[in-house]
């Protein structure tokens, strides 16, 4: 446990899971923050965490993430595990009043995430949710101009997220583990940057259609939203589409013009044709994947040093599960969900 400052010199992080996401972006990138410090990692498997702790030079390796919170002093947990073990570290962090950042899902279902959010409120810690693609530059970019009102009257919104069939099996694939399959580990992403974008609309109705070719768990969704404002949300996504290359999109159309992401384009009536008025080239694909991590996690550094507040909080995840649990029972059901 530690005593929080008004505003700490460097915020100490603890690391929880150390699977590819830890390895490729979170350890990379908060090693090198100069207001944060990994001073611990924990991992079931003992000599991936001791060869982890000794690549990154940092002090202190564990097998057992209460032996962790018991032992250290530290400001914040980083959870980088299974979907199923988040609800328990999470609450567990909270409780040895630590900061947590969650990497998505929240959970695997609705309940787990309202424990979560109930433990946020009653430790009074903050928790912030993995929603990279928010942090993207070029999302950014397209919100701020729907939010001054560029596009006009947002009314359809198409985003989806395409992957060719890959063999890996992984715990992704495993219900019991992650809650489900294809939606909750893509789709929530894309649901998320929807609802971000067009300022949370109330949603009144859920249709979705899930379709499980190559594994127990659905691995191509497909959901409609019907928003309280009169606006259409569609989403699509799957591992398992026979497509040349990836794709990743979210459009949005308003009446007064349209923007997407990957790459930027915005696009309004100008003296009668339609013209790009997107203010920047963007990077890669890859270079923007990575400048989201480090945005988010800058962001979340920053929050448990008292800067800002978090944002992409437990109370929205509540919400977002909400949501994501209509579309699991749509799918089952074959029938429209209406929302309270």
């Amino acid at each position: 446990m530690s005593t929080h400052s008004e505003k700490m010199e460097k915020a100490k992080v603890g690391i929880v899971g150390l699977g590819w996401i830890s390895q490729v972006f979170h350890i990379p990138l908060l090693s090198k923050f100069p207001d944060a410090e990994v001073t611990c990692v924990c991992d079931r498997d003992k000599s991936r965490a001791r060869l982890i702790a000794e690549k990154y030079g940092i002090a202190r390796y564990y097998t057992d993430f209460h032996q962790m919170l018991a032992s250290e002093e530290i400001d914040a947990v980083d959870i980088c595990t299974s979907t199923d073990a988040h609800k328990e570290v999470a609450i567990a962090s909270l409780e040895a009043k630590c900061d947590v950042f969650v990497e998505k899902p929240i959970a695997r279902k609705f309940d787990e995430a309202v424990e979560m959010a109930e433990s946020v409120k009653k430790n009074k810690r903050k928790l912030m949710v993995g929603m990279n693609h928010r942090f993207r530059p070029d999302a950014m970019m397209l919100r701020s101009f729907i939010e001054n009102n560029e596009l006009g009257k947002v009314f359809y919104v198409k985003a989806g997220w395409l992957k060719k069939p890959s063999s890996e099996g992984s715990w992704l694939q495993q219900k019991s583990m992650s809650g489900g399959g294809v939606f909750l580990d893509m789709g929530i992403v894309m649901l998320d940057l929807a609802l971000w974008m067009t300022g949370y609309p109330d949603v009144t109705r859920v249709t979705a259609t899930n379709y499980s070719h190559r594994s127990k768990v659905e691995d191509t969704s497909l959901v409609h939203l019907s928003m309280k404002n009169g606006a259409t949300i569609s989403i699509e996504v799957s591992w398992n589409f026979h497509i040349e290359n990836e794709l990743h999109y979210c459009n949005i159309y308003g009446d007064m013009g349209s923007g997407k992401i990957n790459p930027l384009i915005i696009n309004k009536e100008m003296h009668g044709s339609v013209v790009n008025v997107a203010p920047m080239k963007t990077d890669s694909s890859q270079n923007l994947l990575k400048r989201s991590y480090e945005n988010e996690l800058k962001h979340f550094i920053g929050a448990v040093r008292g800067i800002h507040p978090v944002i992409s909080t437990a109370q929205e995840a509540v919400q977002r599960m909400k949501i994501v649990d209509a579309i699991y029972k749509s799918a089952a059901k074959g029938k429209e969900i209406n929302f309270k």
